[in-house]
């Protein structure tokens, strides 16, 4: 029995990018964390970096980014941003 050829793992169809088995953010996975990452995530966290930025700059996955800011109490929400549905309109209204 042949299978189809999207079932096939190499297949490159539903893929973007290069295919890495090791990408970068993964390379540091399960590693401990150094004194010198820690200050390196809250700088970049105070500096409204994004997960995922982060994960790319430290080499490590989202998740171990996010679970570690937690552990530690850093807060990775943007700052000095509305929510979202709230953020105040720029054009004029004009009342007579």
């Amino acid at each position: 029995m042949a299978q189809a050829s999207w079932k096939r793992p190499g297949s490159p169809i539903g893929k973007k990018g290069p295919r890495k088995a090791n990408p970068k953010y993964k390379r540091r996975s399960r590693q401990p964390w150094t004194d010198k990452e820690v200050k390196q995530l809250r700088s970049l966290a105070k500096a409204n970096t994004p997960t995922g930025v982060i994960s790319v700059k430290m080499e490590r996955p989202p998740g171990s980014i996010a679970s570690k800011a937690q552990r530690e109490g850093i807060s990775l929400k943007p700052i000095n941003r509305s929510p979202y549905n709230r953020r105040k309109k720029t054009a004029k209204r004009g009342r007579y």
